[in-house]
């Protein structure tokens, strides 16, 4: 996270983004940049006489774009007011998801930030928001802070582990903010043990519930060697919990429990039409949460260069 870059629109949400973007930089040594996305006045809200003049679009994004930077100014200005240190400010116009993720990308930023205005489910499936859309298309880690609670830090943080890869760039991450800032670091497994179709029929009830009764001994087990690994490589776990149900309902009760500032949780990197359809438990934590939400993803750069290195060392290894 070498850049973190705060996506800012001004709201109450923003302004939250902005605290934790500030406060991540300051504990991290990371270059704070800020980013706004201008809006475009529509063309059908204009005469049809300035609809057929060729140029009268790009007055409009001209416009856009005067604005979008008068605003970009006072929002790097609230910012340096808190204590961030800006090493550059970024402005585009257009669709506010897209313009976050061409900004980010184009500056190499590790990590973006940004405020969500927490609209409820119905609302929400019906509009979609530009968080969700950041954590979904840009190929780097994105922190959305939310406004009900939580984001200060030093404070609780609820690291979520699965087993996954991703998980374990998630655990890097939150061990390093966690040290970086003297927060509490929590860390959580859940077993899901709801029953799937085929439905156990009676026949197979009790050899089912013994079958859960080994999987809940053996997810202790589990979790217990993930928290000394974590320990081992220079994280300080505060507890190590297990919950059993729903992944991403349990998460979120925890870190309600807990009080935590800040929930980080790998990405499957669900791509395409797989995400549409099966969404995630990252996707369900950030709609749900009631606190700052952290969605570790590491860049498709570094996975490449990683798979390489292992070929290159299962070469050497079959070679000698």
């Amino acid at each position: 996270m070498s850049k973190i870059m705060l996506a800012t629109d001004g709201s109450p949400e923003a302004e939250r983004a902005a605290r934790m973007a500030a406060s991540l930089a300051r504990a991290l040594g990371s270059e704070l940049h800020v980013a706004h996305v201008g809006h475009v006045a529509s063309l059908y809200a204009a005469s049809e006489t300035e609809i057929l003049d060729p140029e009268f679009q790009a007055r409009l994004v001209e416009r856009a774009e005067g604005e979008a930077r008068a605003k970009l100014d006072a929002e790097v200005a609230k910012t340096e007011a808190i204590g961030g240190e800006v090493a550059g400010a970024h402005v585009d116009v257009g669709r506010p998801d897209a313009g976050i993720v061409r900004i980010a990308e184009g500056i190499g930023a590790g990590l973006v930030v940004l405020g969500s205005r927490g609209m409820g489910p119905l609302r929400r499936a019906l509009m979609g928001s530009v968080s969700a859309s950041v954590v979904r298309h840009f190929p780097g880690s994105v922190l959305v802070a939310r406004g009900e609670g939580g984001g200060e830090l030093p404070g609780r943080i609820l690291l979520a582990l699965d087993g996954s890869e991703e998980a374990s760039a998630a655990t890097r991450t939150a061990v390093e903010i966690s040290n970086a800032t003297g927060s509490e670091l929590h860390a959580v497994h859940v077993l899901d043990t709801n029953p799937r179709l085929p439905y156990p029929g009676p026949g197979t009830w009790q050899t089912w519930e013994e079958e859960l009764a080994h999987a809940k001994r053996e997810a202790r087990t589990w979790v217990d060697r993930q928290a000394e690994r974590i320990e081992a490589e220079g994280g300080r776990i505060k507890d190590a919990h297990l919950r059993f149900g729903e992944p991403d309902g349990e998460i979120v009760k925890l870190a309600e429990e807990l009080g935590a500032a800040l929930v980080v949780i790998g990405s499957r990197g669900l791509t395409g039409m797989s995400r549409v359809l099966l969404g995630g438990v990252s996707d369900s934590v950030v709609r749900h949460a009631h606190c700052p939400v952290l969605v570790v993803r590491e860049p498709e750069r570094d996975r490449k260069h990683d798979l390489t290195d292992a070929r290159d060392e299962a070469r050497q290894g079959a070679s000698s």
